[in-house]
């Protein structure tokens, strides 16, 4: 029994060890290896998702064709969607319990807000409410509920292993690499979008656990669908330099209609928020059917639309009614609570405007412009770059679809110049953080907020002190002194009160005779304190210093029901020291 006990504690501390490491900035390892699990997990969680939904619009569209929306009877067409918007209502009604946005912007909503925690409910929320939104024919991508189920996915495994927040913050940005990576077969994308979209820094400890979270989810994906790409592409590239003037064309009409997209996306959302939700989407639903029977092409992902602009398929007709009809129905869609992406529909509008515009600028200048899936590829790059206002994640994700380095010049050329006409010209900054602000929320971003969402509590507090209560004898004040404490953590009644430095006990029990001490009394530097959990960051004892009023923070953790244990101390200096150097 007791060899067990032993075992049993020394597992304990090893643990403890391995969070307290986690909890500083430079804990790589450990959470490099943590990253690779996590990636795997949040793989094997979007796979299921991927299967559910291509399983079951392969059971009933025409052809067994999971994209095969145009060939269904007219009538299934446009009931469909009010079905799947009526029934994703009625899911949320019942369970969301409030929760009722998902995607990327809830992601970013809990970074900021709640350290990366997200949950179960979430999840599976994301989980049949995104399937059923992709099934009926939304207009909705699946990158956004695989980016959400990957951060949730490794959010929980953070919880369930009661890792340090910081580190858990790491791990939601490995499950939305997972996410990316996933759904399109393009790891190194699935890193710059978590990085530059989700996480917003670049640092060491940053990159290596959401590479290798990239790398596992996309390992699991090829196993089990193979390592096609995700779009059909002939020979690209660039017919000469005389085709710039075209590629500025290109970039100011894709920033524009970016512009327009995000700000229809952001207005829907902010204008619908009082609704009833179950009324939004089933509303959702019956604008989305008007739209399809228009242009059946606007259900579901759109991939087969994206797949013929890319071999130049598609008619100057056929392509503005896409266009139109499809930025309407992806408004309607997200806009008013159906929980799908944002990130597909912004390829099928990129793809048809490229192809749109250089089948115009042929039929004006015969010759001028190079293959038309050449300008359909840029064109989904920069209608993602401006959208989200995320360069670096569309300009390497046109790289790895093409494997072809002759799109990296002009493509960094018209995702630069539509990222700007956007932002610069029409003031529309990301997608996301927009649809954040329309519901209330916001985003802060600044250096010393993430140098500080970096560092636990834990690596940073100060664990030379002792507990004393406020009333002790000089015997036992002299006793404990002797052991040189930087810090004493007064207790009354079992709680803490106060903190003092020992050395002005030091001073006073040398200035004095007295027997019995109340150390609320004697003179002293004191300073209100103030608890917060050992997985905190700094970021979070930064906040509660500003909203409590306190001016130090013990650290604890509860060992037991109703038990708790004193860590360390933490005051404003050790927090400013951290960002400062």
């Amino acid at each position: 029994m007791s060899h067990k006990k032993a075992r049993h504690s020394w597992i304990g501390h090893l643990t403890h060890e391995i969070r307290l490491r986690l909890s500083r900035a430079d804990g790589l390892l450990p959470l490099s290896l943590i990253g690779l699990l996590t990636g795997l997990v949040a793989g094997g969680v979007i796979i299921a998702f991927r299967l559910l939904v291509e399983g079951t619009q392969a059971s009933f569209l025409p052809g067994g064709l999971s994209e095969n929306y145009e060939d269904l009877p007219l009538a299934l067409r446009f009931v469909l969607p009010i079905i799947g918007g009526l029934l994703i209502g009625i899911i949320f009604q019942l369970q969301a319990k409030g929760l009722f946005t998902l995607g990327v912007s809830h992601v970013l909503e809990r970074l900021n807000y709640h350290q990366g925690y997200l949950s179960l409910r979430g999840l599976l929320l994301q989980f049949f409410g995104g399937a059923v939104a992709i099934i009926s024919g939304h207009s909705v991508g699946r990158e956004g509920p695989n980016v959400f189920l990957g951060a949730a996915s490794s959010s929980l495994v953070g919880q369930a292993l009661k890792l340090p927040n910081n580190a858990i913050r790491t791990l939601v940005g490995c499950g939305t690499a997972a996410g990316i990576a996933a759904s399109f077969n393009t790891p190194l994308a699935g890193v710059i979008f978590a990085l530059e979209v989700v996480m917003m820094e670049y640092t060491l400890a940053s990159f290596m656990p959401v590479i290798l979270a990239a790398v596992s989810a996309n390992a699991l994906s090829i196993l089990l669908f193979g390592s096609a790409p995700a779009f059909t592409l002939p020979e690209l590239q660039l017919g000469s330099l005389k085709e710039l003037p075209l590629l500025l064309i290109l970039g100011v009409a894709i920033g524009s209609i970016a512009a327009l997209y995000n700000h229809m996306l952001q207005q829907l959302t902010l204008r619908s928020r009082h609704m009833v939700f179950w009324q939004r989407t089933t509303l959702a639903g019956f604008l989305v059917a008007l739209c399809s029977l228009a242009a059946p092409e606007v259900m579901g992902l759109g991939y087969d639309t994206v797949n013929s602009a890319l071999l130049g398929e598609l008619g100057l007709g056929l392509l503005l009614s896409i266009i139109f009809f499809k930025i309407l129905a992806t408004a309607f869609s997200i806009g008013l609570g159906i929980p799908g992406g944002a990130i597909g529909p912004t390829l099928v509008i990129g793809a048809s405007i490229g192809s749109l515009i250089a089948i115009l600028a042929d039929q004006f200048y015969p010759g001028f412009s190079s293959n038309i899936g050449f300008y359909a590829l840029l064109g989904m790059g920069a209608t993602m770059g401006a959208s989200l206002q995320a360069p670096l994640a569309a300009l390497t994700a046109i790289l790895e679809l093409t494997q072809n380095p002759q799109v990296v010049m002009p493509g960094m050329l018209v995702i630069a110049i539509a990222g700007l006409t956007s932002s610069e010209l029409f003031g529309k900054g990301s997608l996301f953080l927009g649809i954040l602000k329309a519901s209330g929320l916001d985003f802060r971003a600044d250096p010393i907020m993430q140098a500080l969402r970096k560092v636990g509590v834990a690596s940073t507090m100060d664990r030379n002190f002792h507990r004393l209560g406020h009333i002790t004898g000089r015997e036992k004040a002299e006793k404990l002194l002797s052991q040189a404490p930087e810090w004493l953590l007064i207790t009354k009644d079992g709680s803490p009160v106060a903190v003092m430095p020992a050395i002005d006990l030091a001073r006073y029990l040398q200035e004095s005779e007295e027997s019995e001490i109340d150390l609320m009394e004697i003179p002293a530097r004191r300073s209100q304190v103030t608890s917060i959990h050992l997985q905190a960051t700094l970021q979070e004892a930064l906040d509660k210093l500003e909203n409590s009023g306190a001016e130090t923070i013990y650290v604890e953790h509860s060992t037991a029901p109703g038990i708790s244990h004193v860590y360390g101390i933490i005051t404003r200096d050790h927090i400013e020291s951290a960002y400062r150097y």
